[in-house]
């Protein structure tokens, strides 16, 4: 008899002699007694800007191609694990697959830094390249994330055109076979949404018609209903952050780049083909921190402060995504 048969069967034997609320504690006890292999674990759950013309958003390189799914991995050496937690929390498809090795010491995040110096993504309302706000904002969450014990994290860094450096960046991360992938962007919108105006002396372009964060997950991605897990509790730490996310992506004013909206609450939206979410062999997501054509919110996005917040969300959510979670059962 396998675990899960043999827990049901203690759980009846015991609920047979001790009715009503004793039994779900003898339970509880007979479920922290009997060890569970991490590869059975499951069954407790039910469970980019390829242009670098500004006005383009978002101008991430995408390929009409469907993703082919990378072969799955080889099966892990079986380990046994006891029940670490039993807390009130919402099952969710992470905990399962990354309780055995979720060591944060170990676990190897890739944070990467949108375009290059070469290829630098939208210019923003005061003509600065959307490449350093990236590289800016990237460095403060690698800062907070090793701070956490996440020592493993690494800035992922290209040269070159947009294309060549994207392909470079997948590839990089494939091959440090890293645990989770985070590209790290800043929004704009279509030249058609742009207004003229001039910034010291220089002639620029706004639309201070939109504002917000928003988050990108590819459902070609290898896994990604892990991608999805992520990308939700990042959208749920930028909320309580008290930031609002970014709504024109389901407009039909954004024409192409419209996207579905896969949760209202969070703001996170599916980008199918987007190459750095669907080509990478690891849950991925990317973060449009903020717009840095909007007027207003540009000099938010330049400020400390907001890196700070935005830093601290993503960190959070990193932790939470790395935590095993147990919740079988409720507070007794």
């Amino acid at each position: 008899m396998n675990r899960r048969g043999s827990i049901w069967v203690l759980g009846g034997i015991v609920a047979g002699f001790w009715p009503g609320r004793r039994s779900i504690v003898a339970v509880m006890a007979a479920l922290l007694l009997l060890p569970i292999e991490a590869s059975d674990a499951g069954w407790l759950s039910d469970v980019f800007k390829g242009s670098s013309k500004q006005g383009t958003s978002p101008k991430h390189v995408s390929s009409p191609k469907r993703a082919t799914l990378a072969k799955p991995a080889a099966k892990p050496k079986r380990r046994t694990v006891r029940l670490a937690a039993l807390e009130p929390a919402a099952l969710n498809p992470v905990a399962s697959k990354r309780v055995a090795k979720c060591d944060p010491s170990r676990f190897r995040i890739v944070l990467d830094v949108g375009h290059t110096a070469e290829s630098e993504g939208a210019i923003s309302a005061r003509n600065v390249a959307e490449f350093v706000f990236n590289l800016r904002l990237a460095q403060r969450i690698e800062e907070k994330l090793k701070a956490e014990g996440f020592v493993e994290t690494g800035l992922l860094l290209t040269e070159g055109k947009a294309r060549p450096s994207l392909l470079k960046r997948i590839a990089t991360a494939n091959n440090r076979n890293a645990d989770l992938f985070l590209s790290i962007h800043h929004d704009s919108v279509p030249s058609k949404l742009l207004e003229d105006w001039e910034f010291e002396g220089k002639k620029s372009h706004f639309s201070d018609r939109f504002s917000g964060y928003s988050v990108f997950v590819s459902r070609n991605n290898p896994d990604f209903k892990t991608s999805l897990a992520f990308a939700e509790l990042i959208g749920k730490e930028m909320k309580a952050q008290g930031l609002q996310y970014a709504q024109q992506y389901t407009q039909a004013i954004m024409g192409r780049y419209q996207h579905p909206l896969l949760n209202k609450e969070t703001g996170v939206y599916s980008y199918d083909q987007l190459l750095v979410l669907r080509k990478t062999r690891m849950p991925a997501a990317l973060l449009e921190a903020g717009s840095i054509i909007n007027r207003d919110e540009e000099l938010k996005m330049d400020s400390p402060e907001r890196r700070d917040i935005i830093s601290s969300g993503v960190t959070a959510a990193v932790k939470q995504f790395c935590e095993p979670r147990w919740a079988i059962l409720g507070p007794l």
